[in-house]
């Protein structure tokens, strides 16, 4: 019985073997034609590879700052709580880590950044206009008189834009997520943060990575220490109230000795506006100590949560260059187009 599977087993391996021969054989036969559509696929890359911008690649580095504990802080903001005043210092949960890295690719910043004038630009002009002249969208919109006339000027109040510039700044937002911005964590166990942006503009690239990065550290800025800015105003009020009111208080004592300069001893009733304005004073200064503590307290909880962000490398021109290079694109295109050949010759023998 096993001699027969070892038979059957060595004229399925010959067979095999007879049948790769033919095929081979097939193949050399019609080499011309494989050869013809390499060389015709080689040309076509050649094509392709002039055809291709160059791409400009900035990589901007940025460390997170632990805005998640108080260090020597803590102190004083229980000192502060004891009084009924809260220093805010919350920490910056959304805007940490993996959470950070997507609210950077969310629309709004990038619309932000895209409605956002180059730094440097003599024109003013934003990076969405720049965005449009190095992709020469006009050219696909000369025959469209919504699209035609369409700026994105600096000055321009976004809530009154139309639908045709929504729509727009829509589509750029779709193309830069997929084709030209990378943000990435390189290493799960350091902070630090790496935003890759790779157009055919040397100038867009670098202010887009700069921009972006700006305007999230403005936001979280703006977002996370809100609720101490509120405070710091409430406290900056209330000490300047409790001042005018010492000051007051100090006219209202001067005032009451200038009535009376000489009071009479048998007549305390004289004196008592005198002391009052005494008392209020005490009390005054007595709050107002306070307070001030309070307020220089707040001011360093203030100054301790801004700024989240820390560039490390920033973009220099000049910029990584990428080129689809020309060998590149005759080998890749000769070898697609010569296994194209391939298939179709032996499909067309399975055919007939």
């Amino acid at each position: 019985m096993s001699s027969v599977h070892s038979e059957v087993e060595e004229i399925s391996i010959t067979d095999l073997v007879l049948k790769l021969k033919e095929w081979w054989r097939f193949l050399l036969y019609n080499w011309i034609y494989i050869v013809i559509a390499g060389v015709l696929g080689g040309g076509i890359g050649l094509i392709y590879a002039n055809s291709q911008k160059p791409g400009y690649i900035a990589e901007l580095n940025f460390a997170l700052e632990d805005a998640q504990s108080q260090g020597g802080l803590g102190g004083y903001a229980g000192l502060a709580s004891m009084v009924g005043v809260d220093l805010g210092g919350s920490g910056g949960g959304a805007f940490s880590g993996e959470n950070l890295i997507e609210f950077m690719k969310s629309r709004a910043m990038i619309e932000k950044t895209l409605l956002s004038t180059i730094e440097g630009n003599s024109k003013g002009q934003t990076l969405a206009n720049l965005y449009i002249d190095i992709n020469q969208y006009r050219k696909s919109w000369e025959d469209d008189p919504e699209l035609k006339e369409v700026q994105f000027l600096p000055v321009s109040d976004r809530t009154k834009f139309t639908r045709s510039q929504d729509s727009i700044l829509g589509k750029f937002y779709k193309d830069l997520i997929k084709n030209n911005l990378t943000i990435i964590k390189k290493d799960k166990k350091i902070g630090i943060i790496s935003v890759i942006v790779n157009s055919g503009s040397e100038t867009f690239s670098k202010a887009f990575a700069q921009t972006l990065v700006k305007k999230v550290s403005e936001f979280y800025i703006e977002t996370k220490t809100k609720k101490s800015v509120d405070n710091l105003a409430i406290l900056q009020y209330q000490t300047d109230s409790v001042r005018r009111a010492l000051n007051s208080a100090f006219s209202g004592v001067a005032s009451a000795v200038d009535l009376n300069p000489n009071p009479n001893l048998s007549r305390q009733v004289l004196r008592v506006p005198q002391q009052v304005r005494q008392v209020d004073i005490q009390a005054n200064q007595a709050i107002l100590t306070q307070l001030v503590t309070n307020l220089e307290i707040a001011k360093v909880s203030l100054r301790k949560e801004t700024p989240l962000i820390q560039i490390i490398d920033n973009p220099i021109l000049p910029l990584e260059v990428i080129r689809f290079g020309k060998l590149k694109g005759i080998i890749l295109g000769g070898f697609i187009a010569g296994f194209i050949a391939v298939c179709i010759l032996v499909m067309r023998k399975i055919f007939r």
